[in-house]
């Protein structure tokens, strides 16, 4: 039977996963950091139109296009997202691999007929995932190389025998070639893929490298291409039948205590830990309950999750009595090896500890740490993100000293350019002892702050006579004076 393979490629996967969760009726972008700078990582058809690339810097980007709103990327997200697309594939095929970080493989071979043939499968395809309001392209040949090839220069479908006629006259980036070899053949008027092909075999070998001419070989069917198949999730979840019920709290914690043990045997076996736990009930008279657990930490040891379980355990109503207990780890990620101490017992986190057990009170996303961003406007050098999600900074940026409160700017008399020798602030009269100064500060123009709108300022470190130790501002083009914080 002749191999079939469907490339699925999603030109925007970032952006639209984006609107889908949040849709605006603007033109719309995705920015990432990178080389220094905040640059456009996906954007919408509506922003490409109005002149915009991936890979352009946010101020750039603004310039052409002053009502671009913006959201932060999430690789992370994306990546989770197509693993969702890529279980919804297997409705056509059981067999679905990765293509990047933005596409499918789909292997058809003797599945088209079940959809009503190749054609009626792509219509399918293409219509369901304009109804969730994804962009797609694609080809679908007997090679994953020429599949490729069509998904993204020329969507369609290519008969068996027939690869080379179809992509021949495509850009030699048709082969998955890098920029760099692309340009280098290009210098020597070979352009397409026709072209690459007509020249001597033994000329490309000596002049270039050999990736060129395996993945000419691969699209053509000369040499075979494998697609690796969606690993299974793995499953981490124990549970115990008893052969009489139980109704006591240390009785219950007994079996619990021998399922998290073994649970925890799978985790280490398998170097993950532990982010959130179900510990499951079945009372004789068929009812369930169940206590969860978010941890602040992905863990793995047995007597922490034990003690963390501890209150939610004795919370539960056994009823008649208990005859099954389960327990799963409904979520987990990458923890390495076990980090043993001198005395092979393994170091605490009280503080991960404290999070877990009063963020399943109120909600670990309401427990929340300051984390430095990297912005020189005072209101935006920091932002409040959730403890449980985030590790502590041992050192913020090496800038200049900040006050400890900050506060919006307090207007205060004064004229010149150095901080007033005496002045009123709060209903308090004080004195300048000591000014350090001054630091000047540029608006970010581009981001539209109102509290910028009056230019530079000028930054002075102010001690008082009164004790206070000030951080005050001049703006020169609106001659003024205001405290904005306050030093420990």
């Amino acid at each position: 039977m002749q191999r079939r393979v469907v490339s699925l490629w999603f030109p925007r996967l970032a952006a639209e996963r984006s609107l889908r969760a949040n849709p605006v009726d603007a033109p719309f972008a995705l920015t990432l950091f990178d080389r220094n700078s905040e640059r456009i990582h996906d954007l919408c058809p509506r922003a490409e139109g109005t002149g915009l690339n991936r890979g352009m810097t946010l101020v750039h980007a603004r310039s052409f296009c002053p009502g671009l709103l913006t959201r932060p990327a999430d690789p992370k997200a994306d990546q989770r997202f197509l693993r969702l697309l890529a279980r919804w594939a297997t409705r056509y095929c059981p067999w679905v691999g990765f293509d990047g970080r933005d596409g499918l493989f789909l292997d058809i071979t003797g599945s088209a007929h079940l959809m009503g043939g190749e054609e009626p499968l792509l219509d399918d395809m293409r219509a369901r995932l304009a109804r969730a309001g994804l962009s797609a392209r694609l080809g679908l040949a007997s090679t994953p190389g020429t599949a490729w090839a069509l998904a993204r220069f020329a969507e369609g479908i290519a008969q068996p025998g027939e690869n080379l006629a179809r992509i021949g006259r495509l850009p030699l980036a048709a082969l998955r070639l890098a920029d760099q070899t692309c340009t280098s053949l290009e210098r020597l008027g070979i352009a397409t893929v026709s072209e690459l092909y007509n020249l001597p075999r033994a000329t490309v070998a000596r002049r270039y490298d050999p990736e060129v001419l395996r993945r000419l070989d691969q699209a053509l069917g000369a040499i075979p291409e494998q697609i690796s198949p969606l690993k299974e999730d793995l499953s981490f979840a124990v549970r115990m039948t008893l052969p009489e019920p139980i109704g006591l709290v240390d009785d219950v914690m007994a079996g619990a205590e021998r399922l998290i043990g073994h649970l925890c045997e799978q985790l280490d076996a398998a170097q993950k830990g532990a982010r959130s736990l179900k510990l499951t009930f079945r009372r004789v008279d068929q009812e369930s309950q169940s206590v969860e657990l978010r941890l602040a930490r992905p863990m793995r040891d047995g007597d922490r999750i034990l003690a963390l379980f501890e209150r939610g355990v004795s919370a539960v109503d056994a009823g008649y009595g208990i005859d099954m207990i389960r327990l799963e780890a409904t979520q987990v990620e990458e923890l390495g090896p076990r980090q043993l101490t001198p005395s092979q017992t393994l170091e605490k986190d009280s503080l991960a500890d404290l999070i877990t057990q009063l963020g399943n009170r109120i909600g670990l996303e309401n427990i929340q740490r300051f984390a430095p961003v990297d912005s020189h406007i005072p209101e935006r050098s920091f932002k409040l993100v959730p403890a449980a999600y985030s590790m502590p900074v041992r050192s913020w940026p090496n800038r200049r000293p900040r006050p400890l409160r900050l506060f919006p700017p307090e207007p205060i008399t004064g004229s010149g350019s150095r901080p007033p020798g005496r002045f009123r602030w709060r209903g308090r009269a004080l004195t300048t002892l000591t000014a350090e100064g001054p630091e000047r500060i540029t608006p970010a123009w581009w981001e539209g702050d109102d509290d910028w709108t009056r230019g530079l300022r000028d930054y002075w470190r102010v001690a008082t006579g009164q004790g206070q130790r000030l951080w005050l501002f001049h703006t020169p083009q609106n001659p003024g004076w205001y405290v904005q914080g306050e030093f420990g």
